[in-house]
């Protein structure tokens, strides 16, 4: 009589990486539990999928010591099997193969069907919107394009993620539903690039009219806009934005600089000018919009004088979001052929300076909201305080919003509205009203 049973195998799925990379992992997790297959996320398993990412060096270098962490736990016998899929594994695939030989298989980006056979599942083309989220219940990520078309000339993720490609509104649409369904309450948009929505599928710039679609779905309380681009930016969106008050006041547009410069080498078709006006146009149509932006510095040559400018640019426009990134040398991008002149320790100094002057600017915004009355959601329970946020910040990247447990009970994922009461760089803190 056997009195052991046959080892069940649980899928442990790890991801590394940007919002876009836990999107792809939900949607794997949400295909492998269609397969019947037992699957975790970040958790103990014995066959262990890696989401890497290749971005930038520090990406990389997590990514690949991620790998070697499984490959020491499969030699020890603590896991049986290890894949590796993501950005990284479609960049690098012949190198990993030949350095890290062990790893049972190597998935790119766009080889989903591929691992799911690995995993002894199949690929269920008719599970559209089905993910296992592994955000908060409250919010989830909608990826509405993959891809992206643009030539800047640092950027790796056209050679990871391949061309721009839309997905149609009304499969997006599909997709806000089930999630809604599930209690979500929060979308946030995201793909390499926004604002190139739906020129491939409908000839013209098309994300206004996926917000009028989107407005619509029951449940649905606040729409987050992530990762628009500067050039071409579709303006019929912020007339939707000013008009329906499920769209947040909120966009992140990632800028990288201001120097005309270093526009013209980063291939990014804009100018100091142009940049300029657009946040102006971008203020006057939404008074009360929330900009994030992000900057990197050290790119190949940029001076001292470019780096002024920068600064000089910072400290005017008092963007409410700020993050600032060191350039990184990435092989077979355009920049790769330029020299990366500027020295670490001073790419270092000059990123810390200006998030220096990020961090008094936030301050000042923040003391400004002392008094003020907002709508926030509660994203967590931490320590003797529950954590929420305003439609003027996303999870993990803005500010958040502090009301103390002792004082009121709040459930995970509901609204309140809350008055500030004392502020920090980058924390507010509030009593419920």
């Amino acid at each position: 009589m056997r009195t052991k049973s046959l080892k069940k195998n649980k899928i442990n799925v790890v991801t590394l990486g940007c919002s876009k990379n836990v999107y792809d992992s939900e949607v794997l997790m949400g295909q492998l539990k269609a397969s019947g297959k037992d699957v975790v996320h970040e958790e103990e398993g014995n066959i262990v999928v890696i989401n890497t990412c290749g971005f930038i060096n520090n990406a990389k270098e997590e990514s690949i010591n991620t790998i070697l962490e499984f490959m020491q736990k499969k030699e020890d016998g603590e896991v049986d099997k290890v894949f590796v899929t993501g950005c990284l594994s479609e960049r690098y695939k012949p190198d990993l193969q030949k350095e890290i030989p062990d790893v049972d298989a190597y998935f790119g980006t766009t080889e989903l069907p591929g691992l799911l056979k690995a995993l002894g599942a199949d690929y269920k083309h008719e599970l559209i919107g089905e993910r296992l989220t592994t955000t908060p219940k409250n919010y989830a990520y909608l990826k509405i394009a993959e891809g992206c078309d643009r030539p800047c000339s640092f950027c790796a993720i056209p050679l990871m993620r391949g061309k721009h490609k839309s997905t149609p509104i009304e499969d997006v649409v599909i997709e806000a539903e089930k999630l809604a369904a599930k209690g979500v309450k929060e979308l946030i948009l995201i793909a390499q690039d926004l604002t190139y929505y739906g020129l491939d599928l409908y000839k013209k710039r098309n994300l206004a009219e996926l917000l009028e679609a989107l407005v619509k779905v029951k449940g649905i309380e606040w729409i987050r806009l992530h990762y628009a681009f500067p050039t071409g930016f579709p303006m019929d969106v912020l007339e939707v934005m000013n008009r329906e008050p499920k769209i947040c006041n909120y966009l992140d547009i990632p800028l990288q600089h201001i120097s005309d410069a270093i526009l013209k080498s980063m291939r990014r078709g804009t100018t100091k000018e142009k940049t300029t006006q657009l946040l102006k146009d971008f203020r006057a149509a939404v008074p009360n919009m929330t900009i994030r932006t992000t900057l990197i510095v050290g790119y190949p040559g940029e001076t001292e004088e470019d780096y002024q400018i920068l600064k000089e640019w910072v400290k005017d426009m008092r963007f409410e979001r700020l993050g600032c990134f060191t350039y990184s040398h990435e092989e077979n991008t355009h920049a790769y052929n330029l020299e990366d002149d500027v020295p670490e320790e001073v790419k270092q100094a000059r990123a810390n300076e200006i998030m220096e002057i990020q961090s008094q600017i936030s301050w000042e915004l923040n003391q400004a909201k002392i008094g003020e009355i907002f709508k926030v959601v509660i994203d967590r329970k931490e320590g003797n305080y529950f954590v929420g946020r305003t439609e003027f910040d996303s999870p993990d990247v803005d500010n958040e919003v502090l009301i103390d447990a002792s004082k009121t009970y709040m459930k995970t994922g509901e609204f309140a509205t809350v008055k500030i009461t004392e502020a920090a760089d980058f924390d507010l803190f509030a009593d419920v009203v």
